[in-house]
């Protein structure tokens, strides 16, 4: 983990890569647990009698799924001292260029993107690019925004 100490250590480090997160498995149990949750039962995901002879040849993760991942790569990527919280803005870029089959392996690499003054405090820019072991192309790309307060 990167520990940065304070917003104005943060701010020089804009540009740069901060790090990976740790390996999840990517489990027809986490991927039933999350269809439950979210009703997204669809068959591609939880069926893997009627995947295997789908498009993927096996049941995959849904991209939200994936995307839910973020915030726990995200604390273990970085970490900043001296704020007392951090809130979710938002997102710039949302993208899903490949898919997730059951059995994967995936992890965060996070570049820091931008850091600006706001009425709260500082919004952090962050681009999190999510890759699937042995994979060619990345699984999720998205710019997450978050406000850290003093």
């Amino acid at each position: 983990m990167r520990r940065f100490v304070g917003i104005a250590e943060l701010e020089d480090a804009v540009g740069t890569h901060l790090g990976y997160s740790d390996w999840y498995d990517v489990t027809q149990e986490r991927i039933d647990a999350f269809a439950a949750a979210t009703g997204d039962d669809q068959w591609i995901h939880t069926d893997p009698a009627r995947a295997a002879s789908g498009p993927f040849g096996t049941t995959i993760a849904h991209g939200y799924l994936t995307l839910s991942l973020v915030p726990v790569m995200l604390d273990q990527v970085y970490a900043v001292d001296g704020i007392s919280m951090e809130v979710n803005y938002g997102a710039d870029l949302l993208r899903f260029p490949a898919v997730v089959p059951v059995g994967s392996r995936v992890r965060g690499g996070v570049q820091l993107v931008a850091v600006k003054p706001v009425a709260l405090g500082h919004q952090v820019c962050v681009r999190v690019t999510i890759e699937r072991d042995g994979g060619e192309k990345p699984v999720c790309v998205i710019d997450v925004l978050r406000v850290a307060a003093p």
